[in-house]
């Protein structure tokens, strides 16, 4: 997908607007999602809060339809050897693209999406898990994060038992195709982890991060969370099974 062609896919919309970083140009009336959009918007500056990144370098556009018909239908003409989801951000021709229909989890997928869109528009790379990771953490609403996201009685639940997934393990993953429900717990788990528990972790985090931002070899996040936290394990768990309000 060329730049021009990426842009066939402007005509005909009913409604445009820009959103912070965001412009956003849908099929149908956006007025009933701007109590959304206004979370949106704050998504940006969550990330910069958290992680310490820059904010965006380049806009990300968002192109909504009104129905999953009319998604497949771009989907086809202008992605075809994209594997289908239903929402998705894709970055071509030096430009980020996130896609989306009306849906019950319209929400939920384009705070996703719009992650990768925000990391990957100021970041020169983000390891797969990583990026899968904090997608799954901001995927939800900024008071849900810490305490009510769909993975986090799993997480307690393996916790009470001693099972800690393996950081490295889930850093060998290179392709989406790879991740699977349990890729995607494990991976959200760990950012749970860093931004949640231990100072030191969340600083390393920070440090990893601000590392691939500036353009210097980063290394492998497991060896630096381990070399600042040799028990880095235990904490994990220990985190899990003390977590509560």
């Amino acid at each position: 997908l060329t730049g021009d062609e990426a842009h066939e896919v402007l005509h005909g919309w009913r409604d445009e607007r820009t959103l912070g970083p965001f412009v956003c140009r849908a099929d149908f009336d956006l007025a009933q999602l701007d109590p959304f959009f206004t979370q949106l918007e704050l998504l940006q500056s969550d990330l910069n809060h958290h992680l310490g990144v820059r904010p965006a370098s380049e806009p990300v556009e968002l192109y909504l339809f009104r129905n999953e018909r009319r998604y497949r239908e771009a989907l086809s003409r202008h992605l075809p050897g994209i594997p289908y989801r239903r929402a998705l951000y894709v970055k071509t021709g030096g430009r980020g693209m996130v896609l989306a229909y009306w849906s019950r989890e319209i929400e939920v997928d384009l705070r996703h999406e719009c992650t990768h869109a925000l990391l990957h528009a100021t970041l020169p790379v983000v390891p797969l898990w990583l990026d899968e990771g904090l997608a799954e953490y901001f995927e939800v609403q900024r008071e849900q994060r810490a305490f009510e996201n769909q993975h986090l009685g799993a997480v307690r639940w393996l916790a009470r038992f001693g099972i800690t997934p393996r950081l490295e393990k889930l850093e060998k993953k290179s392709d989406v195709s790879d991740m699977g429900g349990a890729e995607y717990r494990d991976s959200w788990a760990w950012v749970h982890f860093m931004l949640h528990g231990p100072y030191l972790a969340h600083d390393e985090l920070v440090r990893y991060l601000a590392d691939i931002q500036n353009h210097a070899p980063p290394g492998i996040l497991s060896s630096r969370l381990r070399a600042r936290l040799p028990d880095c394990d235990r904490r994990f768990g220990a985190h899990f099974q003390s977590w509560k309000r």
